[in-house]
């Protein structure tokens, strides 16, 4: 009975918040990061050169990193749906915004208030899947959720690149459009993302009296098991080693991942295509890593395992990152691209369980928060070195050499940082997911 009541309960809750969160997410990665694709154009229009680009693209991490704790924090105390509807609102109007931009200034201005009004909407889904998703389906559950992101670069590649060329449409260079039109779904959803979703099984009314009673146990179940085991609080979640050790190896994850992706366009552009080409061949990258980070959640789940399996996809990404500097200039270097997007997006499953696995309430808004905003980090300094090294250099090779640094250094910090004791896979419970 109990087993019936779990796997119809699970099943409501997958179909209700599953593809709503990834589509929230689709359009959050899409408003970040089609500034690459504006740059194939905008950049001559405004006087940006390769390393003002990197770092006012960058420039978003700083707004982002400065709210991320509160915002979540925040989230915690009044409840997702409100939250969540306010951060989509107010960041698609200030993504659409970005077409105002007349400088370097003014484009670094609009970039840092984006990631002001966009922190906490990861953190903050990676926190509410705790209220409804236990243990064993976490790893699902973020790699489904962050599978927005290879979608939102695959399917977005061709849209950006298409709006790119209507330039003269309502008087305006194609890069307004593309941030223009692609602003309006955002706050369009986030309105919808009041109404519909809810912030706890308590309060599911599309669930059975039965199911919300179980799945309500299970995850008290389990949150006192975590307390017992760890007993983090919210204070010391700042400080707590497992935490500065996840944030340094996001750091170099991040770090790595967004300094190839807002440089990709001109990397593929490098290889003589026209800017529609681009968008189709910066499609094939991205739809490697949504499959493998499909492939990597569900072997992440079903062996119960998070250190090995982020180990090995963070030397993937190394060796994909020193091959595509190796080859950069020909068309070996999309191989390299293609390896090293199957390591990122193979990692978010297995990284994204590991807090909650000594993480719970508000420590674990925090906690989350915190990992998230410091490894975001990486999001400016990713592009700011890549940006340098082809200012220095006329290439990107030594940029993405630096950038296999950073995913080598993640590595390290998992195969030697990261033993967490899981306090829900007792050895019973590995015995029934191995079976």
């Amino acid at each position: 009975m109990t087993r019936t009541v779990e796997q119809s309960a699970m099943r409501k809750v997958y179909l209700r918040i599953m593809p709503f969160a990834i589509l929230t997410y689709f359009f959050c990665y899409l408003d970040r990061i089609n500034v690459g694709f504006a740059a194939l154009t905008m950049n001559k229009d405004i006087g940006l050169d390769p390393a003002m680009y990197g770092m006012a693209a960058g420039a978003f991490f700083w707004g982002y990193v400065l709210f991320e704790v509160p915002s979540n924090i925040i989230l915690e105390q009044v409840g997702a749906r409100l939250w969540i509807a306010r951060i989509m609102v107010t960041w698609g109007l200030i993504s659409g915004a970005t077409a105002l931009a007349r400088g370097p200034l003014s484009f670094m201005a609009i970039r840092f208030l984006l990631g002001l009004a966009e922190a906490g909407l990861f953190p903050g889904f990676v926190l509410y899947f705790t209220y409804w998703f236990p243990d064993a389906h976490r790893a699902r559950i973020n790699s489904g959720f962050t599978l927005a992101l290879p979608i939102a670069v695959a399917s977005g590649a061709p849209v950006s690149t298409a709006l790119l060329g209507l330039d003269g449409f309502l008087g305006l260079r194609g890069w307004q459009v593309m941030y223009i039109f692609e602003a309006i779904p955002t706050v369009l959803i986030g309105i919808v993302a009041f109404f519909y979703l809810t912030d706890r099984p308590a309060e599911a009314h599309w669930l059975t009296p039965a199911e919300q009673g179980w799945l309500d146990q299970t995850i008290a179940h389990e949150r006192r098991r975590i307390e017992t085991h760890h007993g983090v609080g919210l204070w010391r979640s700042f400080f707590d080693p497992k935490v500065l050790l996840l944030s340094l190896n996001y750091i170099g994850i991040v770090t790595a991942s967004l300094g190839l992706l807002l440089f990709l366009p001109q990397i593929i552009k490098g290889l003589g295509v026209s800017n529609m080409q681009v968008g189709w061949l910066t499609m094939i990258p991205y739809i490697a890593g949504a499959i493998s980070m499909i492939v990597c959640g569900w072997i992440s789940d079903r062996i119960g395992d998070r250190r090995w399996s982020l180990f090995v996809t963070c030397v993937i990404s190394t060796a994909g990152l020193v091959f595509a500097g190796l080859t950069v200039g020909s068309w070996w270097s999309l191989v390299g691209v293609v390896v090293a997007t199957i390591g990122f997006y193979g990692t978010k499953g297995p990284f994204w369980s590991m807090p909650t696995m000594f993480l719970t309430g508000p420590a674990a808004a925090a906690g989350i928060a915190w990992i998230n905003s410091l490894g975001n980090l990486g999001g400016f300094f990713g592009p700011s070195i890549v940006g340098w090294a082809k200012q220095l250099s006329g290439s990107f090779a030594g940029g993405l050499y630096a950038l296999a640094l950073f995913a080598l250094l993640s590595a390290v910090v998992s195969l030697f940082g990261l033993r967490i004791r899981d306090a829900i896979r007792t050895p019973e419970t590995a015995v029934l997911l191995a079976e």
